[in-house]
């Protein structure tokens, strides 16, 4: 069963690598998550600075070491940080499932970063930490995400009434699922 130990490696793809978030990424991260095209999309508390980035960060590293979650930074080779992805949860016991989010600066959009770290990130699930199911919640108007996950084989299962409470009130999630056996075909 795979542990953590609160440790997130490194992945490498061809144009990117996945690097375990840390708090130096604070401030590219604060302009990813507060840009007016990403952050309407996020499950995430209201940030005001690059320090409440950087709490966050604080937090999901925490998680990280309670076998909570994975969040990596996505760099470009000369470091430059433009996203971020992870396994917002896992069950193994008794599921073998997890749960991925991700964003990405929408400066690199449409160049298939986000695919690449998604595609490292589902070889690291289905083969490292043995997963059998990967699930994506996304709102249902967010037609980027919603392409991505069914580009990868994901298959839209539902929609998730009333999922979550935002800043904007309840909203409805999308749920999408690939299975070990999908990618298998």
């Amino acid at each position: 069963m795979y542990i953590s130990g609160g440790v997130t490696p490194e992945l490498h793809g061809a144009r990117i690598a996945l690097q375990s978030i840390a708090v130096s990424h604070a401030p590219a991260l604060y302009e990813i998550w507060t840009h007016p095209a990403v952050g309407p999309w996020l499950d995430a508390p209201p940030l005001e600075s690059a320090h409440d980035a950087g709490q966050l960060i604080e937090l999901l590293l925490q998680m990280s070491r309670e076998e909570e979650s994975l969040r990596w930074s996505i760099a470009l080779p000369d470091g430059k940080i433009i996203g971020s992805c992870g396994y917002n949860q896992w069950q193994l016991a008794g599921a073998y499932r997890g749960e991925i989010g991700c964003e990405l600066s929408p400066v690199y959009w449409g160049q298939g970063y986000m695919r690449e770290a998604l595609e490292l990130m589902l070889d690291f699930g289905f083969g490292t930490m043995g997963l059998n199911r990967i699930e994506a919640l996304c709102h249902p108007g967010n037609t980027r995400a919603a392409g991505l996950f069914r580009a990868l084989g994901f298959s839209q299962e539902g929609l998730l009434r009333q999922y979550r409470h935002t800043r904007a009130g309840f909203q409805d999630a999308a749920l999408f699922a690939l299975l070990r056996s999908d990618r298998q075909k």
